[in-house]
């Protein structure tokens, strides 16, 4: 196995190596962080968990995408996800936590990981901290981008994209120079289909009804940061290192 292994790294350019030992060496320094990332669709989670990713050397598991590549790898769970997914069934929970279980094992989450998209209900948290207490870790904060319905009904229902190119515009805070038109091409723009008031509402009820719980019971023990998730991305920014650096 070594001299296989040897041969794939004489191949590697040497700025890239340098590169992946400087990180490597910058990130021995940092503590170690296991965060869940919770927040309506559009509260910016997107924008910041490559910044937090990048600036503690975590994983970022997001566990749609986990999902999806589990079954492609057709690993046991991915197979068995599979087969549900098939039969138009949701993957069981003890699945979703065995799969983010495999995934924390991988050299790249030795740091710990950022926790996207899951739990969305109380029993996937109690299901995901059994799983970490028998590896003795548990979480240590949950990031709570709080953010008023309103306030991301205007966010989400203004947004507009060119299909081809993947520019997106906000009718209120990045507005193109013609309405309804792209800047560059001219083409028009189209609005996704998620973004529209009637889908927005339906999310948000799903996720005030099942996933606020969530807040509430990792409130109880104590590690929840409220974040002021209306504020410019920078701002938000800011208010992350704060909570994470104490």
């Amino acid at each position: 196995m070594a001299s296989s292994s040897a041969v794939d790294l004489a191949d590697i350019p040497s700025v890239d190596l340098m590169t992946e030992l400087l990180r490597r060496m910058k990130c021995s320094t940092k503590p170690d962080k296991r965060l869940i990332l919770i927040g309506p669709p559009g509260s910016g989670k997107g924008t910041q968990s490559p910044i937090i990713k990048d600036d503690y050397c975590l994983c970022h598991l997001a566990t749609g995408d986990m999902l999806r590549a589990s079954v492609a790898a057709k690993t046991p769970l991915g197979i068995k996800a599979k087969e549900a997914m098939d039969k138009g069934e949701l993957v069981s929970d003890d699945l979703v936590v065995g799969i983010i279980d495999e995934a924390i094992k991988k050299p790249s989450c030795q740091k710990g990981f950022i926790l996207d998209g899951f739990p969305r209900t109380v029993v996937q948290a109690e299901k995901l901290d059994e799983m970490l207490e028998k590896q003795g870790t548990k979480i240590d904060k949950v990031l709570n981008f709080a953010i008023d319905d309103a306030i991301l009904e205007e966010r989400i229902t203004g947004r507009w994209i060119h299909p081809s190119s993947g520019r997106t515009y906000h009718t209120k805070f990045a507005p193109p120079k013609v309405p309804g038109v792209d800047d560059v091409t001219g083409e028009p723009l189209i609005q996704r289909k998620d973004d529209t008031a009637a889908v927005l509402k339906s999310r948000l009820e799903a996720f005030h009804r099942q996933t606020e719980p969530v807040i509430d019971y990792y409130g109880k023990k104590g590690v929840v940061a409220h974040l002021h998730a209306d504020k410019p991305p920078k701002e938000v920014t800011n208010e992350v290192q704060k909570v994470l650096s104490s």
